[in-house]
């Protein structure tokens, strides 16, 4: 059997990983940068298909580095332009004023055609280039940078198939397992890029409560109660979100390929970590556990879902959180499934200003499901999803929102379309 320790290893070094802006739209951009590159030269054709869930996620949110430009227009704009792939999710970290004049003009043109993808994956990004009598196509399924398919004039360069998760992995997840780990787990391998999540994601929450970004949620919250650990922890992952969905230049450290998840999930564990004056490894073993937490969950849920993601994030801060009060694995097992209950039914509509929102109650409703395990009142198997364990209710959840979902998912676009 695999060392439990080396899977959530290799998970943590694909999935904390930094980004700039709202990741849908890097991706767009990552993927039109691969192409450009590809092609040679500046495009005088340029194609784009992409899934239900891309454009949901493109719609409202501020490309970086664009003077606040947003659509899929600009991000595919933007990575022709800015065409360092290299750069990966960090593409478009390095653009000029001319750049943005160039991004500018090229998305106004009219010469980016937008195409409703027909097929049947949930993450897909498809952009064809042409110029000068050549032409470039490159494809990414399934994931933010995982490119599966490049052909130029016609000739396939590469192409990779999409290799589903061994079930030996899959079966390593368990809460039991993910609370050893954090507890026992060495951190030689994984503290620099803890470290790298918590500087990063600080650094533009700090940005969310200094400046104005969107609704400015994490300074509303915080003026209400500023000495209040609780609205503390709420505002400064509610500010991250803020900044970084409204047009904030600096990276963040992402987790199950979302910013704001990789927010809510350190933020406000970071908070309370210095709060308590846990110290510096306890602090970075309650961010493993709500990393760990997260990704465990988004494995069921999926990538892109109806289901809020941010959610997930909280219910891993929660666990995290009690981690750093010193609960048992029973209360923190506890803590995650009343969270689970309680904000479960909170709807993903895209990546726009109210994310902000959502994460404040994501944060509210992991709190909540830790005070609800300190006091023994914790809601028991059959009070609605609730199951008889954390897994089993992590596991219902997941079958809700990668099954039950779907159709929710449908609407919430149509409706967001006008269609």
């Amino acid at each position: 059997m695999q060392n439990k320790y080396a899977v959530y290893e290799e998970a943590l070094a694909e999935e904390l990983i930094p980004a700039m802006g709202c990741t849908e739209p890097i991706a767009i951009a990552y993927c039109a940068a691969v192409c450009r590159e590809q092609l040679g030269a500046f495009p005088e054709q340029i194609e784009i298909w992409v899934s239900r869930n891309i454009i949901k996620n493109v719609k409202s949110v501020v490309v970086p580095n664009t003077n606040k430009m947003k659509g899929i227009e600009v991000a595919c704009a933007a990575g022709v332009v800015a065409a360092h792939s290299e750069r990966q999710l960090e593409v478009l970290a390095y653009i000029n004023q001319e750049e943005k004049a160039e991004i500018k003009a090229l998305a106004e043109s009219g010469k980016i055609n937008i195409h409703v993808s027909e097929e049947p994956d949930i993450f897909y990004i498809r952009i064809f280039l042409a110029a000068g009598g050549n032409n470039a196509e490159v494809t990414i399924r399934t994931d933010h940078t995982n490119v599966t398919c490049i052909k130029k004039n016609g000739v396939t360069v590469l192409e990779k198939p999409i290799v589903p998760a061994e079930e030996e992995a899959k079966s390593l997840w368990r809460i039991e397992d993910v609370l050893d780990a954090a507890r026992n787990m060495p951190l030689d391998n994984v503290k620099h890029l803890l470290q790298r999540q918590i500087d990063f994601n600080m650094a533009i929450s700090k940005e969310g409560l200094t400046n104005d970004y969107g609704a400015s949620i994490g300074k509303i919250l915080l003026r209400r109660d500023p000495d209040s650990l609780r609205i503390r922890a709420r505002a400064s992952a509610a500010a991250g979100s803020d900044a970084r969905m409204n047009g904030c230049e600096l990276p963040v450290v992402i987790t199950s390929g979302s910013g704001n998840q990789g927010i809510t999930a350190s933020v406000p564990v970071v908070v309370y970590a210095h709060a308590l004056a846990a110290g510096e490894e306890k602090m970075l073993r309650a961010v493993l556990l709500s990393d760990l937490v997260t990704i465990y969950l988004k494995q069921g849920i999926g990538k892109l879902s109806a289901y809020c993601g941010a959610i997930s994030a909280g219910c891993g801060a929660g666990a995290a959180i009690a981690f750093l009060y010193d609960c048992t694995d029973d209360q923190i097992e506890h803590a995650v499934e009343n969270a689970l209950a309680i904000n479960s039914g909170i709807i993903c509509d895209g990546a726009k200003s109210s994310c902000a929102a959502k994460i404040a109650m994501a944060v509210e409703g992991g709190l909540m499901g830790v005070d609800m395990s300190v006091a023994e009142r914790n809601f028991a198997g059959g009070d609605g999803i609730v199951q008889n364990t954390a897994d089993e209710t992590i596991a219902a959840v997941g079958k809700i929102a990668s099954q039950g979902m779907v159709e929710t998912d449908k609407e919430i676009i149509d409706v967001m379309l006008g269609l």
